[in-house]
């Protein structure tokens, strides 16, 4: 069971996303990965959401050590109550476990953690793209993610490229001593991962991928959520183009509008929608800086942030290689 696992795996942290009371914003943070994931986490900082420069060279902050495979890819940073970062990320390709470590400075890490979401499900296939939310209704945090466990959802078998097949998954904790064992987060009738959160007017979205490859879609869709738990309203059509295949949304509010980012994969580029009541989206690709696109080192699939300026200034200025 996931409780008995996780409570002996895990020390005891707090975390709460930036939607609750948090420090005031000068800036934004990206976090994310590049290539395979194998160096570990990058930074991107930018004072309009518009313009991304690479904090330190394009460094890795934080090297990978947990997980069979030892990447980090897709990147999940939250800032908690007491101002600690708290981060989770994919550990690999085909695990039933994903990382977790926590930083003051977003510089000096604590030890690595694997956390046993999946160790439950025997063959089970993945833990992709975790991410983090406060329940602020019933006290807790949600963690959420995709798997494919074979033998699950027949009537879309075949759908995804090789033999994945994957919903959404998730846990719960007061606590991070004792979580709730895991369950099914959300089916939308289709292969669905990279599943995301963006509170904006006073109301939570969930933002989605349709991973289904036959026939191809590969597209963002947001639902409004009255409750982070669901059941959520329904799907809006797609707000990314057809024929471009991407991944790993994430979205900030910077002023009035909402400002969604994604990786376009298959043509090895980010690009960016901006809205204003997320249900009319404009194409803001072009307005947009990147550090690195289409080189090797270019961003792939992570998270946007909320942070004081000293904190990029703090960034901006560490030199030296990864901690810990």
């Amino acid at each position: 069971m996931i409780r008995t696992l996780l409570a002996a795996a895990l020390p005891t942290f707090s975390l709460m996303i930036c939607a609750l009371p948090c420090m005031a914003a000068d800036g934004y943070l990206f976090a994310y990965f590049t290539k395979n994931g194998e160096d570990g986490l990058h930074f991107a900082a930018s004072t309009d959401a518009y313009r991304w420069e690479k904090v330190g060279g394009g460094r890795s902050f934080l090297a990978p050590k947990v997980g069979n495979a030892k990447l980090m890819r897709d990147p999940c940073i939250v800032r908690g109550p007491d101002g600690t970062y708290h981060m989770v990320w994919t550990s690999g390709w085909n695990e039933d476990n994903i990382g977790y470590a926590s930083s003051k400075d977003l510089m000096n890490w604590s030890e690595q953690k694997a956390l046993p979401v999946m160790a439950h499900e025997p063959g089970v296939l993945n833990a992709w793209a975790p991410e983090i939310v406060y329940d602020d209704r019933r006290g807790e945090f949600l963690i959420f993610w995709a798997s494919t466990v074979p033998g699950k959802f027949t009537e879309t078998a075949g759908s995804s490229e090789q033999k994945y097949n994957h919903r959404m998954y998730y846990t719960t904790t007061k606590d991070f001593v004792t979580f709730a064992p895991t369950q099914l987060f959300y089916d939308p009738g289709f292969s669905v991962i990279d599943a995301t959160f963006v509170k904006a007017n006073g109301r939570n979205w969930l933002v989605v991928k349709d991973e289904t490859v036959k026939p191809p879609r590969k597209y963002l869709q947001v639902a409004e959520a009255p409750d982070l738990r669901g059941p959520f309203k329904p799907l809006s059509a797609p707000i990314t183009p057809p024929d471009l295949w991407v991944e790993g949304p994430t979205a900030i509010q910077a002023g009035q509008d909402v400002i969604m980012y994604f990786d376009a994969y298959t043509t090895k580029h980010y690009g960016a929608l901006r809205s204003r009541d997320l249900k009319t989206w404009e194409d803001v690709t072009d307005r947009m800086h990147f550090p690195d696109e289409g080189t090797p080192v270019r961003m792939r699939h992570g998270t946007v942030i909320a942070v004081p300026e000293e904190v990029l200034a703090r960034l901006g200025a560490q030199e030296g290689k990864a901690k810990k």
